[in-house]
């Protein structure tokens, strides 16, 4: 697991989401790159990008979804890095209240 779970998610700055229905596309604009998400992806996306952490959106999808929480965590430690990878997000520390 690479993520800090801790860490703080945000879209990166030239990125741009449109929601269809219960799936979304995400695209940076500057570097073109881009990913179609299916619903739990989007339930993710929500997550990630809306919560203080990424443990935080981890214990928000726990308690919405019927999975192993083990699984949840190697889901989406994947899913940060594929994020981070493509330029779609910025990790970094959480922030003090």
């Amino acid at each position: 697991m690479v993520t800090q779970f801790e860490s703080r998610v945000s879209a990166s700055p030239d990125v741009m989401v449109r929601q269809v229905g219960e799936e979304s596309v995400v695209l940076n604009l500057k570097t073109e790159q881009y990913m179609g998400l299916d619903d739990i992806a989007t339930s993710m996306w929500n997550a990630l990008t809306t919560s203080e952490s990424v443990e935080a959106a981890y214990k928000g999808l726990a308690a919405n979804y019927d999975v192993d929480g083990e699984q949840l965590r190697r889901d989406l430690d994947d899913f940060v890095q594929e994020l981070i990878r493509l330029g779609l997000i910025a990790v970094g520390d959480q922030k003090q209240g």
